[in-house]
């Protein structure tokens, strides 16, 4: 779980519906909101709003943040321009946990046009309450796997990647065990 129940929030036009209604969720389940933009006048445009979050995350002011906008996607793509940041668009709960466990995702972007409040306080409650790693304890190799995989993705270096001939350079292998058969997700 992350070190404190904090969490950066903010939306464009199109999200500011369903980031208050998760916002007001979280506050009752005791998380302490930082709402970036807590007014829909003068409401920053979707990737103005991606880099505000983007900035939370890179300058380590927060450990994970959700994003609002129409799709998920224009406001991922922006926050994702900033360092360390690991954002994923979700349009379900598995997609969520999923996003925290496996892949170590920092920040969460949802899409007002498809979620609904119920649906996005259930994803936002799997992408803050869960760790990575979490759940996969008996898949051998998984938290090793995508450890990896989160590793080579915060510490790539384009140029480097480009001048050994597009791979990476002294790429470590990880093994992983086959999927137990009991895992739905």
């Amino acid at each position: 779980m992350i070190k404190e129940k904090k969490v950066v929030l903010g939306a464009d036009f199109a999200g500011f519906p369903l980031k208050e209604a998760v916002k007001l969720h979280l506050i009752n389940r005791n998380w302490q909101v930082v709402d970036l933009t807590p007014e829909l006048d003068g409401i920053p445009m979707y990737h103005r709003v991606g880099f505000m979050l983007g900035a939370k995350i890179a300058e380590r002011e927060f450990e994970k943040a959700i994003a609002f906008c129409g799709t998920g996607m224009g406001i991922h793509v922006a926050a994702s321009k900033c360092p360390h940041v690991h954002a994923a668009v979700c349009e379900s709960v598995p997609a969520a946990l999923r996003c925290a466990t496996a892949n170590n995702c920092n920040l969460l972007a949802l899409g007002a046009f498809y979620i609904g409040p119920r649906l996005g306080m259930a994803m936002a409650e799997a992408f803050l309450e869960n760790d990575f790693g979490g759940g996969y304890e008996n898949w051998e190799g998984f938290y090793e796997y995508h450890k990896l995989g989160y590793d080579e993705c915060e510490n790539f270096d384009y140029e480097s990647y480009k001048a050994n001939g597009f791979a990476l350079k002294d790429s470590p292998e990880v093994w992983l065990a086959p999927q137990p058969k009991d895992l739905a997700f």
